[in-house]
């Protein structure tokens, strides 16, 4: 082989490994892509629709309340039957209280104000928990679905924790609008208490 045909497969191969190495870094520490296979969202995100999710940027700035994030549910839990991570919103953070009652949320004894809930469903407790308050530990996050009578969520598994988090879901590119996927705000919440607790499993 000539010098110049060496030359342009080395060219070649270093442009094909360089390209595999910027996704490997994008994939892993940047920016993943996610599609939506179920129901609980809706309809902020749809099924079928495709999301990124921002890895970076939870080193900078920690998860909040309101949030839309991707993570790996605990063991034994699986939504639609199949082994897929979540996407769910962050409705509580370390410290606080939750509270199911009135058919509404509460935390730390604020009523929540929730436009996006799927067609302005009632928030009930799982009956097989018994469960209807909540107390974050440290290190863990409490999530609901926003479409509630097809979500499998902390109500069910209790809050998750933050080790478990892929990202928070940032754009929708594919498959609906394309936009950013906005966090919910709230209003007249007390800071949380801080808590020593183990997270729970």
């Amino acid at each position: 082989m000539s010098p110049r045909w060496r030359g342009c497969l080395f060219e070649i191969v270093e442009t094909v490994v360089l390209t595999l190495l910027i996704f490997f870094v994008v994939q892993n520490f940047v920016a993943q892509p996610y599609q939506i296979l179920q129901h609980s969202m809706e309809h902020t995100l749809n099924q079928g629709e495709y999301v990124l999710v921002d890895k970076l940027s939870p080193h900078f700035s920690d998860y909040k309340r309101g949030d839309v994030i991707v993570f790996q549910p605990p063991q034994g839990f699986q939504e639609d039957a199949r082994d897929i991570p979540f996407i769910k919103r962050v409705i509580g953070i370390a410290g606080d209280t939750v509270e199911v009652k009135d058919e509404a949320v509460w935390v730390n004894g604020v009523k929540l104000v929730e436009p996006y809930v799927y067609d302005g469903q009632a928030t009930t407790p799982i009956p097989i928990t018994g469960t209807s308050v909540w107390q974050v530990p440290k290190d863990s996050l409490f999530v609901l679905g926003d479409h509630r009578e097809a979500s499998q969520d902390s109500r069910v598994f209790g809050p998750i924790a933050k080790s478990s988090v892929i990202g928070r879901a940032w754009l929708r590119y594919w498959g609906g609008p394309f936009g950013f996927v906005g966090s919910a705000s709230y209003s007249g919440i007390p800071d949380p208490v801080t808590s020593s607790a183990s997270p729970s499993p």
